[in-house]
């Protein structure tokens, strides 16, 4: 059992390993430390295969560095405000609506 997340050299070794097992035919395996987007990207490699171009490797590797720069988790957290807000405008709007003032 791992106590600790990975450290970026472990990430960076994961990434490598996964990446050519993709290459090679195989799924991404689990429990890398790799978060969504980098998962995301090595398996529209592994869905491509035999064919993979070299964007969607480029694709892969610039997910690894969003999450070794923290900004694939800063556009994800983004993305979950906006979307609480967004939740919030829909209820207060439902709310609204069924109001007394509105209904007369």
């Amino acid at each position: 059992m791992r106590h600790s997340d990975p450290s970026d050299d472990e990430l960076r070794a994961n990434f490598d390993e996964v990446l050519t097992a993709v290459l090679a035919g195989h799924g991404v395996h689990t429990a890398t430390g790799l978060d969504d987007d980098t998962q995301d990207a090595l398996w529209a490699i592994a869905e491509a295969y035999p064919n993979a171009t070299p964007e969607l490797i480029d694709a892969a590797r610039k997910a690894l560095a969003g999450q070794l720069d923290g900004s694939n988790a800063e556009r994800w957290a983004q993305e979950m405000d906006n979307w609480f807000e967004e939740r919030e405008e829909r209820k207060a709007a439902r709310e609204h609506q069924g109001s007394p003032e509105q209904q007369g």
